[in-house]
């Protein structure tokens, strides 16, 4: 398990574990989200607040998250970014993909 999962009605707030999200860890990442969102979450907010480093491959999985999400209207945002990692998804432009926030707090305010 990569995830530490609270569900809060069918807000699903999913913590990464890992200080690095890469190859090692993307597939069941992956799987991870595809199951939260399969099972009926309408908002799944990711934390990285563990993460301080992040690879391509962790990234598709992210994408792939996100393709099996949207057409579910299921909404996917990320929160507790950390600068590096901010920094690398800002200039790659997943800040246009993706909401990002501070924090749960900032991200459930975003959704009322």
């Amino acid at each position: 398990m990569i995830l530490q999962v609270t569900q809060i009605h069918r807000v699903i707030q999913a913590t990464i574990l890992p200080e690095e999200a890469s190859l090692t860890n993307a597939e069941l990442f992956k799987e991870e989200m595809i199951s939260l969102i399969a099972n009926g979450a309408r908002l799944v907010i990711v934390s990285f607040e563990n993460v301080n480093y992040i690879d391509s491959s962790f990234l598709g999985s992210l994408v792939v998250a996100l393709k099996y999400a949207m057409p579910r209207n299921v909404d996917i945002y990320l929160v507790s970014l950390k600068p590096d990692v901010k920094n690398l998804l800002t200039l790659i432009r997943m800040d246009k993909v993706f909401k990002m926030f501070k924090d749960y707090e900032q991200a459930m305010e975003s959704v009322k």
